[in-house]
Protein backbone atom coordinates (compact mmCIF):
# COMPACT_ATOMS: atom_id res chain seq x y z
CA UNK A 1 0.00 0.00 0.00
CA UNK A 2 0.99 3.44 -1.04
CA UNK A 3 1.41 6.19 1.48
CA UNK A 4 -2.40 7.63 0.29
CA UNK A 5 -5.14 8.62 2.80
CA UNK A 6 -7.88 6.00 1.47
CA UNK A 7 -10.61 9.03 2.26
CA UNK A 8 -9.35 12.82 1.11
CA UNK A 9 -6.27 11.21 -1.33
CA UNK A 10 -3.47 13.16 0.72
CA UNK A 11 0.10 11.95 -0.97
CA UNK A 12 3.19 12.93 -0.38
CA UNK A 13 4.59 16.24 -1.42
CA UNK A 14 7.69 17.24 -2.00
CA UNK A 15 10.24 20.04 -0.42
CA UNK A 16 13.47 21.27 0.83
CA UNK A 17 15.24 20.78 3.80
CA UNK A 18 17.42 24.40 4.36
CA UNK A 19 20.14 24.43 6.72
CA UNK A 20 21.21 27.89 8.65
CA UNK A 21 23.87 28.34 5.65
CA UNK A 22 21.12 28.56 3.33
CA UNK A 23 22.02 24.87 1.39
CA UNK A 24 18.95 23.06 0.11
CA UNK A 25 18.33 19.55 -0.21
CA UNK A 26 15.67 17.71 -1.34
CA UNK A 27 12.90 15.80 1.10
CA UNK A 28 9.53 14.63 1.36
CA UNK A 29 6.23 15.41 3.30
CA UNK A 30 4.63 12.76 4.30
CA UNK A 31 0.96 12.81 5.47
CA UNK A 32 0.10 11.59 9.03
CA UNK A 33 -1.38 8.19 8.34
CA UNK A 34 -2.76 5.10 10.23
CA UNK A 35 -4.31 1.98 9.77
CA UNK A 36 -7.66 2.29 11.23
CA UNK A 37 -10.48 -0.11 11.92
CA UNK A 38 -14.29 1.26 11.19
CA UNK A 39 -17.43 -0.51 11.74
CA UNK A 40 -20.02 0.48 9.23
CA UNK A 41 -23.80 -0.14 10.73
CA UNK A 42 -25.11 0.23 7.11
CA UNK A 43 -23.86 -3.04 5.42
CA UNK A 44 -22.80 -4.59 9.26
CA UNK A 45 -19.23 -4.75 8.52
CA UNK A 46 -15.83 -3.82 9.74
CA UNK A 47 -13.25 -2.14 7.30
CA UNK A 48 -9.66 -1.14 7.45
CA UNK A 49 -8.63 2.05 5.87
CA UNK A 50 -5.29 3.88 5.92
CA UNK A 51 -6.45 7.53 6.66
CA UNK A 52 -5.14 10.98 7.17
CA UNK A 53 -5.77 12.29 10.75
CA UNK A 54 -7.70 15.04 9.08
CA UNK A 55 -9.89 12.41 7.39
CA UNK A 56 -10.59 10.48 10.82
CA UNK A 57 -12.05 13.77 11.82
CA UNK A 58 -14.17 14.05 9.01
CA UNK A 59 -15.38 10.65 10.02
CA UNK A 60 -15.74 11.28 12.97
CA UNK A 61 -18.13 14.95 11.95
CA UNK A 62 -19.83 13.32 8.68
CA UNK A 63 -20.04 9.58 9.43
CA UNK A 64 -18.13 6.77 7.88
CA UNK A 65 -20.28 5.97 5.63
CA UNK A 66 -21.00 9.24 3.88
CA UNK A 67 -17.18 9.81 4.01
CA UNK A 68 -17.13 6.18 2.16
CA UNK A 69 -19.36 7.38 -0.57
CA UNK A 70 -17.28 10.84 -1.01
CA UNK A 71 -14.41 8.60 -1.56
CA UNK A 72 -15.57 5.95 -4.39
CA UNK A 73 -17.09 9.20 -6.06
CA UNK A 74 -13.64 11.17 -5.71
CA UNK A 75 -11.50 7.82 -7.10
CA UNK A 76 -10.33 7.55 -4.05
CA UNK A 77 -12.00 4.18 -3.12
CA UNK A 78 -12.67 1.18 -5.55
Amino acid sequence: MSRVCQITGKKAIGGNNVSHSNIKTRRRFNPNLHLKKFYVPEIDEWIVLKVSTSAMRNINKKGIWNCLLEAHGKGFLR
